[in-house]
């Protein structure tokens, strides 16, 4: 059966972020993860998950300045050394708080700029992730943003996911399928699903194409989780939606599976 984790970034927002942990737990969620842990030492945050019995599944790596436009660093030819900086701390976070995988965030090519650098770059240091991550058994994540939501990023598709993976060549290195974003730019959500079983290891859900709770849009949820049984996908699936209005008056859709 389907296990959900609750995205502390976006869901349970009626409340600070630290106290998004007990709301969690409260709701019935076993897991959660979130965006950024960086503003928090992580001891704080370990013993949030400990006190509410929370399974810490996913972060990502720093974004570096979003106020610059950035949104994350390993494609940025030149900005190498602060690249592996941010993920060094990241694995530091992850091992503190008993989290199995990362997400390396690429970040975006502006216009005009050889992208092949950038691809090249990103390759690079998610190499070096995969390579430090592999003997402490923590998963090495990239995800494909599609670009109404991220324009210019370095990959959109679940295609380019798969063909970086492949060139990447590390056995720890998987694609986080967020169906969301795919469903916007390759569509045939149960195609990619089957093809690429075994190349993904968290996938992550929202409406399409309102980004709001997974009960309504263009995409049939609970046909893709019985689709997920079948494939023997044993992987957590990530909340990270927007609701519609108070957090916990749309769980209705995943009171079941909890």
């Amino acid at each position: 059966m389907a296990k959900f984790a609750a995205n502390l970034s976006m869901m349970f927002n009626e409340v600070p972020f630290l106290d998004r942990f007990a709301a969690a737990a409260r709701a019935g969620f076993k897991a959660v993860e979130f965006l950024f842990p960086y503003d928090y030492p992580a001891e704080q945050l370990a013993e949030k998950l400990a006190q509410n019995g929370l399974q810490l599944v996913l972060f990502n790596t720093s974004p570096g300045n979003i106020d610059a436009g950035e949104w994350g660093l390993a494609a940025l030819p030149g900005r190498e050394q602060q690249a592996r900086a941010d993920i060094d701390l990241a694995i530091k976070y992850a091992v503190a708080l008993n989290c199995p995988q990362i997400h390396v965030m690429a970040g975006v090519v502006p216009p005009g700029q050889d992208i092949a650098a950038y691809r090249e770059t990103f390759i690079q240091n998610v190499r070096y992730a995969a390579d430090q991550c592999a003997p402490l058994g923590i998963k090495v994540l990239i995800e494909a943003l599609s670009p109404p939501i991220k324009p210019n990023y370095l990959f959109s598709s679940q295609h380019q996911a798969l063909a970086l993976a492949n060139k990447i060549d590390r056995s720890n290195l998987f694609i986080q399928f967020d169906f969301f974003h795919a469903q916007q730019v390759d569509g045939n959500i149960s195609n990619l699903l089957t093809s690429l079983a075994g190349r993904y290891s968290h996938i992550q859900i929202a409406s399409v194409p309102e980004r709001h709770e997974p009960d309504q849009g263009e995409l049939n949820y609970p046909w893709l989780f019985n689709l997920l049984d079948q494939l023997g996908y044993q992987g957590w699936i990530g909340c990270e939606y927007r609701p519609r209005g108070e957090t916990n008056a749309g769980l209705g859709w995943v009171t079941p599976y909890l």
